[in-house]
């Protein structure tokens, strides 16, 4: 069966996106795993993925009824229902790019990456954050997220779909690069 990107229309899409989360986790993963594969760091709930949805669905890669990859859309009406995604929407607002305060200009941030075990290296990354500029570009200029930089793997494949380092954090003793994908250009 062939892989299909699209929004997220439903709770069971959300229900899927929670389960490869859950298969993902840094905490549920062993080390080696975590250094070839790469790893999540954060976790949600179902409320606040719904609430996330709610707001602007997020983008999903399914294989026929399995969740395989998604790229949760993150708005600045969602940053408070998290405690990292509040985190790192209060650290990007100090952040400037081109000469401009983040804080003043529209962007979206990815709140989390994920792509299954077995649909790794297939271009799917770059299919998720392809339907994600194609629904929001012309509501965002930019699109921004944060990578641990021991996850080498996420970082390739975002420096590859688009994005650039545009600076550095240390959060909880885990150093992040925060990349922003300009999509004015």
């Amino acid at each position: 069966m062939s892989v299909i990107v699209k929004r997220v229309e439903n709770d069971f899409e959300l229900q899927g996106i929670l389960d490869l989360q859950q298969a993902n986790l840094r905490v549920n993963i062993d080390a080696d795993t975590a250094a070839s594969q790469g790893f999540l760091t954060a976790e949600y709930t179902l409320a606040f993925l719904k609430a996330m949805n709610d707001v602007s669905p997020s983008i999903i890669a399914k294989d026929g009824d399995e969740v395989v990859g998604y790229a949760l859309v993150a708005t600045k009406k969602v940053r408070d229902g998290h405690d990292l995604m509040a985190d790192l929407f209060s650290v990007i607002d100090t952040k400037t790019y081109k000469g401009q305060l983040l804080k003043e200009v529209n962007y979206v941030v990815v709140g989390q990456l994920c792509v299954g075990e077995g649909y790794r290296g297939q271009g799917l990354v770059k299919r998720l954050y392809d339907h994600f500029r194609d629904c929001l570009s012309s509501q965002y200029e930019y699109l921004i997220t944060d990578v641990a930089q021991a996850n080498t793997r996420s970082l390739n494949a975002h420096l590859k779909s688009g994005f650039q380092v545009i600076d550095t954090l240390v959060y909880a003793g885990i150093g992040w690069d925060i990349v922003i994908w300009d999509w004015r250009n």
